[in-house]
């Protein structure tokens, strides 16, 4: 018996998801799009709510800014859920490598008492502000508009709660509980930490996502890793015997010199959509980069003693040509 096999082609009758071909076109979408586009629920809400009844329960007029398409705004890294995790695993399993390293070699241990208490002195009120950063960016996910920049917000949420726990974590090793306490009563009543706190619980109660976008991820936080976590850690704490915390705070300026490529993505594509938008966020980037500057300043001081103020105002001034590059009228 013959036995005729012979090969056929079966062609979709299309490439993609409806709400993925209306942006792309009838084409083969990446992982990324057919997670991201058209997901944002529209229509057919019932109700609204009655907490801002002027509202509706997704709206895009909680924000000033206006766009033609909110799904311009894209994440250059293409994150969605799947390879979120996938990144983020790689760099904890990174991570938990240097922890092996710094305790199997009694790194800590080898550092001089003042660089572990100065290192415990300024990281640990940190824990309060990256907190802070995952409410707030839990904020912009609640109330802004379109899930290209919702769903990368609520990464970036996670993110800084992922750097919450580094520190956290970090505090118990140079100093058992007692550093975290003493990192929380600093947070509360040392005034070199009051005008921080006061910017960061001023942060909390803004309601409109795109402005607490600009003042959390990219005026403070621009200002503040590259101060502590390049400047202080590995340029200050590492060269004085604390290579061990700089191997345990190495996620926080990969991952911030990671995420500046999706926030300043956002930034240049809102700005560039219209004279307004450009205007809203020149204004809100200058007043709250000036806000955060000057919050820094005292404890730029502690951390960095009389070079303080001067780096500082170079990490300002690369922040600056950020913003410039992503098209702010500075």
């Amino acid at each position: 018996m013959n036995i005729d096999l012979q090969a056929r082609e079966i062609k979709p009758q299309r490439q993609t998801f409806q709400r993925v071909a209306a942006y792309i076109g009838d084409k083969p979408a990446s992982r990324y799009e057919e997670a991201t586009l058209g997901v944002q629920p529209s229509a057919n809400f019932h109700y609204r709510p009655t907490w801002e009844p002027e509202h509706e329960l997704f709206d895009a007029g909680r924000t000033a800014i206006t766009m033609a398409d909110w799904y311009a705004l894209r994440d250059p890294r293409q994150y969605y859920y799947a390879n979120w995790t996938m990144a983020r695993a790689k760099q904890q399993d990174a991570m938990e490598a240097n922890y092996d390293f710094v305790e199997s070699r009694g790194l800590v241990t080898k550092m001089s008492d003042s660089v572990r208490t100065k290192a415990s002195e300024i990281l640990m009120p940190l824990r309060h502000v990256a907190w802070a950063g995952n409410m707030n960016n839990c904020s912009i996910c609640a109330r802004g508009w379109g899930t290209a920049f919702t769903a990368p917000a609520m990464f970036h949420a996670m993110d800084h709660l992922g750097v919450a726990q580094y520190l956290t974590r970090l505090g118990l090793a140079l100093g058992e509980p007692e550093a975290l306490q003493a990192g929380k009563n600093d947070w509360l009543g040392d005034s070199r930490w009051q005008v921080l706190r006061r910017y960061v619980e001023d942060t909390l109660v803004l309601k409109d996502p795109f402005e607490l976008f600009v003042a959390q991820n990219l005026a403070l936080n621009g200002l503040l890793y590259p101060l502590i976590f390049t400047h202080f850690v590995d340029d200050r704490v590492a060269l004085q015997g604390g290579t061990a915390v700089a191997m345990l705070c190495s996620f926080m300026p990969e991952w911030h010199e990671e995420s500046a490529r999706w926030i300043d993505a956002v930034v240049k594509v809102a700005a560039a959509d219209n004279a307004d938008n450009l205007a809203l966020i020149t204004g809100w980037y200058q007043r709250y980069t000036g806000l955060a500057q000057a919050a820094l300043a005292p404890v730029a001081n502690a951390a960095l003693g009389a070079e303080g103020d001067a780096l500082l105002a170079d990490v300002r001034a690369t922040l600056d040509a950020r913003a410039r590059k992503a098209g702010l009228a500075l």
